[in-house]
């Protein structure tokens, strides 16, 4: 069952189209490249039920805390739909009108 357009996508990346005039860094390659790997990241964090500021807060402190690691085992724990992740940084759950 797929669905015959891609409305959800389209939706998505609407704010990001229409703001991208504005923003500085995407005028250059590594500015389009970086930039679009952050609103991935916060486009997916929202499609797991997080909310993208404090995910982006929690990664930004914890990453560093690995930073000498050879291993890389702990992003698996960083992922957004890991259930390693603290409960403080995911949307509340609506409550069902039954």
């Amino acid at each position: 069952d797929v669905p015959i357009d891609n409305n959800a996508s389209e939706r998505a990346i609407r704010g990001f189209c229409i703001g991208k005039k504005n923003w500085e860094m995407i005028d250059t390659v590594n500015g389009a490249n970086s930039s679009a790997i952050i609103y991935s990241i916060a486009e997916t964090a929202k499609a797991n039920n997080l909310k993208p500021f404090d995910y982006f807060e929690y990664l930004l402190t914890e990453i560093p805390k690995h930073v000498d690691d050879k291993n890389t085992d702990f992003l698996a724990e960083l992922l957004p739909w890991s259930d390693m992740l603290p409960e403080n940084i995911r949307k509340p759950q609506k409550a069902s009108g039954k």
